[in-house]
């Protein structure tokens, strides 16, 4: 085993694992901030699993479908941040 498939493996490993505990914090945060944090965190990591997927299976197609996910990641916090702004406003 070389050096980079250990490392991939361990990456996968150390990001799944990180995918699980924001996924708690996501399940049980204190506030809708820190949902909103988890959820943008959550898909951040999704975007790093999907480089080391398409490094470890030695491909580039799969880069492309985080692409996608990190242009709906930006626009899904871009418009839970404005809701938050308006909702603060109201109040």
């Amino acid at each position: 085993m070389s050096f980079i498939e250990w490392a991939v493996q361990a990456s996968v490993f150390i990001i799944g694992l990180s995918i699980l505990i924001i996924f708690l914090r996501l399940v049980i945060g204190p506030g809708i901030e820190d949902r909103i944090v988890a959820l943008d965190l959550l898909s951040a990591n999704a975007i790093a699993f999907i480089a080391v997927y398409s490094i470890q299976k030695n491909t580039t197609t799969f880069l492309d479908v985080g692409i996608i996910v990190a242009l709906l990641a930006f626009l899904g916090t871009v418009a839970f941040g404005y809701y938050l702004g308006r909702r603060q406003k109201h109040d």
